[in-house]
């Protein structure tokens, strides 16, 4: 575990050499931990994976009453302090409760709306009175809670909000006037955390508006392409009389609750995609052993084995990454909490510090389920195809988590911005590694023999990524300045060169750990696995980083740069087809992701 006292910084990954001790990984979950993930698991299993198909077809009260049944068991009051009627467990816990749950398709949805983003913000930013008269409601799921701030013009932009709040006369309440859409738990919640201006403000103001009050009515239930059993309306506020106790932290520090909790939202969000990762190559397994073609069962040929340990090896490096970053919120947390802040304060704080992280691991586990999903209908064929089996329906949910929690293209640009930002104001000294790294492309490379462990190959080359990206990104601020911020496609290749090196940066040290605690005899799979994300990763990095290059530098100048990116990018031959035939193999042997 990292010393608390020397809990690392958000970004810092990037210049800074992590040992495998620092890390947390899943081989780790405690007992009490494990027993919460198994009650989330059988809670799938008995009460949502049966009924999946009533839960689409948006059956009556059905979703209302599995949140119910939910929140008898204490699952929907995980995160909920003990004094308001919760569990009060820790982030990391929260996380892998996540992950267990993230199996249930609409369910999950609904799930993970009214626990984060629908309760956070007034467990975060409430005040005593406000936590206790509504916390205990919805930690019992006696209360349903939603988060109103998309809007008609106001998506991405979510500062541009046309939603009004006026002040009455006698100053007893706020009148409210607006349109909110794509509100998830909007046909049953019976609190919203509705997001509006007042006055002319220039930012937000958040509310906590009684879905009773009069005033509020709702289109009919969107139709939408997956997540059929997710209920989704536009919400329309007429004259809505919110008592001014109801406004939720300070005047127009809505942007702020709204930034944060999603920043919550997104790390949530990885860790519920990598159950529904997990689930999807469990179907895709039990499929490709018993289908049987020519003679022999799928999981004999080398095409399928190819694309099953793909999606294991993209499946164990976004689970290495999202309990790695876990982990750094909670050190984070428990630090500021040992200085003197309050634990709802230290959360909300622990979890900004770490909010590039949160962004990167959004994209990467949102792209990861896609393509996970995406070859569990390539494997199943023309039955993968049809609405009667299991991946269809994951092949259709999957899709929304691009779009959730912001887009994968405003995550990728937040995530450099960020850390940018953090360079620049000298919490991280980008400048100086960057500097570094620039020196070194006039200078000989370092060919001397080193002491070779089974690993070292992987490490000597994650050090060249982390290069790679210091010297992309480094040039690119030289040599646009402000300009920066307006080149996406550099931003993105940049972020693609980040998200790819902290998942392998993470799943590296988890198997370091793995190897110096049961033997390399025992590791076979998960070297394997970590030695061909290596291997792409390599490739990876070099075309989004001669991309980014080729965007704004020319002739000699750019030259000597892509030598640079080639000698960093370098990595010895290495069999992937043997490789991924040894993961592939214990996959189909265990039945599933055995991780």
């Amino acid at each position: 575990m990292i010393d608390i006292n020397k809990a690392i910084k958000g970004g810092e990954f990037l210049i800074t050499n992590t040992l495998p001790a620092a890390i947390f990984t899943p081989e780790e979950w405690e007992e009490e931990q494990l027993m919460i993930a198994e009650m989330c698991n059988d809670f799938i299993a008995q009460e949502v994976t049966p009924i999946l198909d009533r839960i689409d077809a948006m059956e009556s009260g059905l979703m209302q009453s599995l949140l119910d049944k939910a929140g008898e068991l204490g699952l929907l009051g995980l995160s909920v302090p003990e004094e308001f009627g919760g569990m009060g467990v820790d982030f990391k816990t929260s996380l892998l409760a996540t992950e267990y749950l993230g199996k249930g398709h609409s369910f999950s949805v609904a799930y993970g709306a009214h626990t984060g983003i629908g309760s956070l913000p007034l467990l975060y930013y409430g005040t005593q009175e406000q936590k206790a008269k509504y916390s205990p409601l919805l930690a019992s799921g006696e209360w349903k809670a939603a988060y109103c701030l998309t809007e008609p013009s106001a998506g991405s932009d979510a500062n541009s909000g046309k939603t009004k709040a006026i002040l009455s006369e006698d100053g007893s309440h706020y009148v409210l006037n607006g349109q909110k859409m794509w509100i998830t738990n909007g046909g049953f919640a019976d609190l919203f955390t509705v997001f509006a201006k007042i006055d002319n403000d220039a930012n937000l103001t958040a509310f906590l508006v009684e879905a009773k009050s009069e005033g509020i009515s709702l289109n009919p239930e969107e139709k939408k392409m997956g997540i059929k059993g997710s209920s989704t309306r536009q919400i329309f506020f007429n004259n809505v009389k919110v008592p001014v106790e109801n406004m939720l932290s300070t005047r127009e520090n809505g942007f702020k609750i709204a930034i944060n909790i999603l920043n919550i939202g997104r790390i949530k969000l990885a860790a519920g995609v990598l159950g529904g990762s997990k689930e999807t190559i469990e179907d895709t397994v039990s499929y490709a052993n018993t289908r049987e073609q020519f003679g022999r069962s799928l999981a004999k040929y080398g095409a399928i084995k190819h694309k099953v340990a793909e999606q294991v090896i993209r499946t164990f490096v976004l689970e290495s990454a999202t309990y790695r970053a876990g982990q750094n919120i909670e050190d984070a947390i428990n630090h500021l909490i040992e200085g003197g802040m309050s634990k709802g304060q230290a959360t909300l704080k622990g979890i900004e510090e770490f909010a590039a992280e949160c962004a990167m691991l959004k994209v990467a586990a949102s792209e990861c389920l896609d393509f996970v999903a995406d070859e569990a209908v390539q494997i199943y064929g023309g039955m993968g195809y049809s609405s009667e089996s299991v991946v269809e329906r994951s092949y259709r949910d999957s899709r929304i988590n691009r779009i959730f929690e912001g887009t994968n293209e405003i995550n990728r640009m937040l995530s450099v911005d960020m850390i940018l930002k953090k360079g620049l104001k000298g919490e991280l000294d980008l400048l100086g590694a960057a500097t570094k790294v620039a020196g070194e492309l006039m200078s000989i490379p370092d060919f001397e023999d080193k002491d070779e462990t089974v690993l070292s190959q992987q490490y000597t080359l994650l050090e060249g990524l982390k290069k790679t990206i210091l010297l992309v990104a480094g040039a690119a601020v030289q040599k646009l300045a402000t300009s920066l911020g307006k080149e996406q496609e550099i931003l993105m290749n940049i972020a693609d060169m980040l998200i790819v090196t902290y998942q392998a940066e993470s799943a590296l040290l988890r198997v370091d750990k793995i190897l110096q605690k049961n033997g390399e005899a025992n590791a076979s799979v998960q070297l394997a696995i970590v030695k061909t994300y290596f291997y792409d990763a390599a490739d990876t990095i070099a075309k989004s980083a001669k991309d980014a290059l080729n965007a704004f530098m020319e002739g000699d100048e750019l030259r000597m740069t892509l030598m640079g990116v080639r000698r960093f990018t370098k990595l010895e031959p290495f069999n992937t087809k043997e490789a991924r035939q040894i993961i592939a193999n214990s996959i189909f042997e265990k039945g599933g992701y055995e991780f």
